[in-house]
């Protein structure tokens, strides 16, 4: 098997761990009875982990760790806290199973990525392929699903999502000491501790503050759907619980074609259309949910604009970045953004939206959908014209006109 080869297996093995689990997760804490204040808590454990990660991932495992054996240790407690979740149906020891996972697992979505672009020979040609195996392995593990879970399943037969994370997680260990050897970085190779604080400075660049601002409230939305969209599926459209997986991976097929022609987008349309559009699919796929959720075609394929959300805003914001920022604080740039889009951005969806659906939860436990998702639909509106009213990049596209639009991408969310 070539090397490529190896990092396309990676790649999928890693994100499929986080696919196994994450569409169920808020759905399965309500069937344990947990109270939206603990649902938020689980929730909110990949935000400190995503915290930690940019000082932990980027500093200590790089610098200590050869990055195959830290992929392999990691993978390892992954999978037993995984187990722990799995088999608690107790708040304590869940949320407790939970952020050892999250600690663990977080860190290795940026030594995965810098573990291809040490082992590519072209990174910027190669990489985008290689990081296509993590789109796939999100789609694939949808599909077991079908066969484990009935479509009314129950907490003990759901709780299988996190058995799947753990035996993928077992699995991704061992298949990462077969990976290339990439030793730790020393002295001049490892990368400026102090570079997040210069990062931090660009801020002070007006187009630079609102882009922050304009993905801090995009996050919140993209997060959001996470929290609400199963559930919304299988309680309010009707879809049965083995086959909502994989009626979200459908985005995860669309992002796909989109960035296969992102490049083309942005030389088109610039910086600022792409990225509105972008936003244009969160608030149209959220207006979607509230007003046609009795049409079941209708729901599935609205999917679709999940790869107009992600390739068009956040992947359009880390090639920005790439483009906009010095070169010796790019991978710290990408780091605060980065933490906007894990992190933040999911405490705040970990805690708005769980809030929101008990607010809206009437006492048969019927969920006034129409009004919750005309929350986010709203938050896209202000982003929107945020970005159309002061949003003024130095350059309408990028400098390149051949830019490959998936190279940039780090510790992308699928």
């Amino acid at each position: 098997m070539t090397v490529q080869a190896r990092l396309f297996l990676m790649m999928a093995l890693q994100i499929a761990i986080w696919g196994a689990s994450a569409p169920k997760l808020f759905p399965y804490m309500g069937m344990l009875g947990f109270a939206p204040w603990q649902q938020s808590l689980v929730g909110s454990c990949w935000g400190l982990a995503a915290l930690l990660g940019i000082f932990f991932s980027n500093q200590f495992a790089d610098r200590n760790f050869a990055s195959e054996r830290f992929l392999a240790a990691s993978n390892v407690l992954g999978g037993l806290a995984l187990l722990l979740v799995a088999f608690s149906k107790d708040f304590g020891p869940f949320f407790a199973g939970y952020l050892a996972w999250s600690l663990v697992y977080v860190p290795t979505l940026s030594v995965t990525n810098s573990l291809a672009f040490a082992n590519l020979a072209d990174p910027a040609k190669q990489f985008g392929a290689v990081r296509m195996g993590g789109t796939l392995g999100w789609m694939l593990v949808s599909w077991p699903f079908v066969f484990l879970l009935s479509a009314h399943a129950g907490p003990n037969e759901v709780r299988s999502i996190f058995l799947v994370g753990a035996a993928l997680s077992f699995v991704s260990a061992a298949f990462s000491l077969t990976l290339p050897h990439t030793p730790p970085k020393r002295g001049a190779e490892a990368a400026d501790p102090l570079a997040w604080r210069e990062a931090l400075g660009l801020l002070k660049t007006p187009f630079m503050a609102v882009l922050f601002a304009v993905t801090f409230i995009d996050s919140v939305i993209h997060n959001g759907y996470f929290v609400m969209a199963d559930a919304f599926l299988t309680n309010r459209v009707g879809i049965a619980g083995n086959l909502s997986m994989v009626v979200l991976s459908l985005g995860q097929a669309a992002e796909i074609i989109t960035m296969l022609v992102l490049g083309a987008v942005l030389a088109r349309l610039g910086w600022k259309a792409t990225m509105i559009v972008g936003i244009l699919g969160h608030a149209a796929r959220f207006a979607i949910f509230a007003f046609f959720a009795d049409s079941v075609p209708t729901i599935v394929a609205v999917q679709l604009l999940h790869g107009i959300c992600y390739a068009f805003f956040f992947a359009s914001v880390y090639i920005f970045v790439d483009d906009a920022c010095p070169a010796d604080v790019r991978a710290s740039a990408q780091g605060l953004f980065n933490l906007l889009i894990l992190g933040v951005g999911n405490v705040i969806a970990s805690f708005l939206f769980p809030a929101l659906i008990a607010r809206w939860t009437d006492a048969a436990g019927v969920v006034d959908y129409r009004t919750l998702f005309l929350v986010p639909t709203g938050m896209a509106a202000v982003a929107i014209l945020a970005l159309a009213l002061f949003f003024r990049p130095p350059q309408r596209g990028p400098a390149d006109a051949d830019i490959d639009t998936e190279a940039p991408l780090v510790e992308a969310t699928p």
